[in-house]
């Protein structure tokens, strides 16, 4: 993991300027001599700038997205807690972590950020942009913010603005962490519990009745307490709390929520969506209950150089990261042609 310190003032949407960002990401491969190799990955909630270990299937060597032919760009969004600025960074007025002063962060914020790293690198061009989710978010605002640097396109389980359901669904989350005695109190560690809930919460979504079923169903049919559904949820749940933060995931919650590519420019996503110049590959999931195919099918019919496919998968809006095999095919054979 690299690190890049834009030392000059960074202003966002809400007018809130940081005297100074940092931007932690992770370059695999390399650029060849006219540029034209670049593939930038846009990561999801609650992911990090290790685009290999997280989409091991797609990302890495001998896979469709090969760092010995692409020179591969994650960068970690703004507001996370993997090594760019976000609530634990220190506050230079306090000399503090942020926790929950840190100031509200739209997608179109992360997307500057990103830009800021672009022009870093010294990358006028990349080849094929991709995103899964909220990544998708970043990578549908990018081609209208600066719709002549991107050539290619990948978007997977993601949509053209938050959905209510989806906004109802965050709104849930946070208040579960809110709910928590120790939210707001000035440690990394604060809504602990809070968290695993909103991540329980997060699971009923990512997944589906289907896949639940089907996974962890107790085959002792005797059992009263203890079962293993329950275990499942608890398990996921911790795991979060043990890599990520609750400040963290209130303010990328409240990010998503900000995400309509029509917010100050009209407001008809239709028309936003007719200008993306990119020839497209938009990915759906079948049982995708979160983000799905609704959404997909709506940017396939307003994006003018757009193919859809959508994939038969039990594993929900969590299909876009679990089917790397099927998804790494299609791509490679749109990359072919």
């Amino acid at each position: 993991m690299n690190s890049f310190r834009y030392t000059d003032s960074f202003t966002l949407e809400s007018g809130f300027a940081f005297p100074a960002i940092d931007i932690a990401y992770t370059t695999y491969g390399t650029l060849n001599a006219d540029k034209s190799n670049v593939v930038w990955i846009c990561h999801a909630l609650t992911a990090n700038s290790d685009a290999a270990d997280w989409w091991n299937g797609v990302v890495g060597n001998d896979h469709v997205i090969d760092p010995g032919k692409y020179f591969i760009v994650c960068a970690n969004i703004l507001g996370s807690c993997y090594g760019t600025t976000g609530p634990l960074s220190i506050d230079p007025l306090t000399q503090q972590p942020y926790y929950g002063n840190f100031p509200l962060i739209t997608i179109r914020d992360m997307v500057n950020a990103h830009i800021l790293l672009r022009k870093h690198l010294g990358i006028e061009k990349i080849f094929l942009l991709m995103g899964g989710s909220m990544g998708g978010y970043q990578a549908m605002e990018w081609c209208v913010m600066e719709n002549n640097a991107i050539e290619n396109l990948l978007l997977l389980a993601t949509s053209a603005s938050e959905s209510a359901w989806g906004i109802a669904t965050h709104t849930a989350q946070r208040l579960s962490i809110e709910a928590d005695g120790t939210w707001n109190r000035p440690s990394p560690h604060a809504a602990a519990k809070g968290l695993k809930a909103a991540r329980a919460i997060g699971m009923l979504t990512y997944r589906n009745y289907g896949i639940m079923v089907q996974q962890q169903t107790d085959a002792d049919v005797e059992k009263t307490d203890n079962f293993k559904a329950s275990s499942y949820i608890n398990y996921q749940g911790q795991k979060l709390v043990d890599r990520f933060n609750a400040y963290t995931y209130w303010q990328l919650t409240k990010s998503m929520d900000s995400h309509h590519l029509g917010r100050g420019r009209g407001g008809n996503l239709e028309a936003v969506l007719k200008n993306f110049t990119q020839r497209t590959l938009i990915i759906g999931i079948s049982s995708d209950i979160l983000c799905p195919l609704i959404e997909q099918r709506f940017l396939a019919q307003h994006i003018p150089a757009a193919t859809m496919i959508e994939i038969d998968s039990d594993y929900g809006h969590d299909g876009f990261m679990v089917e790397s095999k099927i998804i790494s095919q299609h791509l490679a054979q749109w990359l072919a042609h």
